[in-house]
């Protein structure tokens, strides 16, 4: 990598998982936010003195056409993912969008083919991928210490009305399939290192005003015999937040977020398996290292769309 270099980033975007990435920027060496674009104008500018962020606007485009600008962040709503991120890659700027890619498998297979007639760098923000408590995990697959025979994950959130993670009143309206399931069918393939070749998805009733589907269960089974079990709900008052329970030939772990444990919930040190726990500052430490280095990043655009072909066909098993 070039130590010296600096990747300038134009972060679109400035709620709760905005937020989030600044603070994950401000840790790394070769990354400058040069640009934010929010249409918050009450925030725009203190957030912006805040983290020393020279210009702000509130139109993306304004972003694209500064020469000061070499990547773009998106942490915006999910709707605006796909088509924002090839308004980047055809304003010639590398892109990270925050998970889920796309809303729909043409929208994502549309990314994938720009990027790969461009060149440029384009990531999506799967964040399991590099939680050191899932690289933990990892790293004793690639060893051949553990082979992943299950994956329980129980995903739950309390959302009967349209907010935010910051309990704000959100302009969109969030999916469990598409987004939070996103995040357990790709991690589920990662780690097995094995494709997803069967897929069934059941769901409840669809909420009277946000008109989606508030519980839905999932089931994957990848080629090489691994099975997983997804619970998601909007319903759910109580622990909020994701599980995950990884059960092999050779023990159980259980992992919440940044956080891991074996099957007899003894704590697992994961602090030295990466430069941070902060599984948003390793993404984007990522994003900067594949643009630095011109090479594809994990979690490429390219890596995670066999994801979005398994909600596809989930999201077609439902309509029938």
């Amino acid at each position: 990598m070039e130590s010296n270099r600096k990747v300038r980033i134009a972060l679109v975007g400035a709620g709760a998982f905005g937020i989030k990435h600044l603070d994950g920027l401000q840790s790394i060496e070769n990354a400058e936010v040069t640009s934010l674009v929010t249409r918050n104008p009450d925030d725009a500018h203190e957030i912006a003195a805040r983290y020393r962020i020279p210009h702000v606007s509130d139109d993306l485009n304004d972003a694209l056409a500064r020469d000061d600008v070499d990547a773009v962040i998106l942490c915006t709503p999910t709707p605006l993912h796909a088509s924002q991120a090839l308004a980047c890659l055809k304003a010639g700027k590398h892109v990270q969008a925050e998970i889920p890619l796309a809303d729909s498998l043409h929208d994502a297979r549309e990314v994938v083919g720009l990027q790969r007639a461009t060149g440029l760098v384009a990531m999506c923000g799967h964040t399991r991928r590099f939680n050191p408590s899932h690289q933990w995990i990892r790293q004793r697959i690639a060893r051949g210490e553990f082979q992943l025979q299950q994956m329980d994950v129980q995903t739950y959130f309390f959302r009967r009305t349209n907010i935010n993670a910051l309990g704000q009143p959100r302009s969109w309206t969030d999916h469990l399939l598409w987004h939070h399931a996103a995040h357990t069918v790709d991690l589920f393939a990662y780690q097995c290192g094995s494709p997803i070749v069967k897929a069934n998805a059941l769901a409840g009733p669809l909420h009277p005003t946000l008109g989606i589907a508030m519980d839905m269960s999932i089931q994957l089974k990848a080629e090489n015999g691994a099975i997983c079990t997804l619970s998601l709900s909007f319903n759910n008052d109580g622990p909020l937040g994701t599980l995950f329970r990884y059960i092999g030939d050779s023990g159980t772990y259980v992992a919440r977020y940044d956080d891991l444990f074996d099957g007899r919930d003894a704590r697992i040190d994961v602090s030295n398996v990466d430069v941070s726990m902060n599984g948003i500052e390793l993404q984007d430490r990522e994003f900067v290292a594949a643009i630095l280095e011109k090479r594809e990043p994990n979690a490429s655009v390219a890596q995670v769309l066999p994801c979005y072909e398994v909600l596809d066909s989930l999201e077609r098993q439902l309509r029938e």
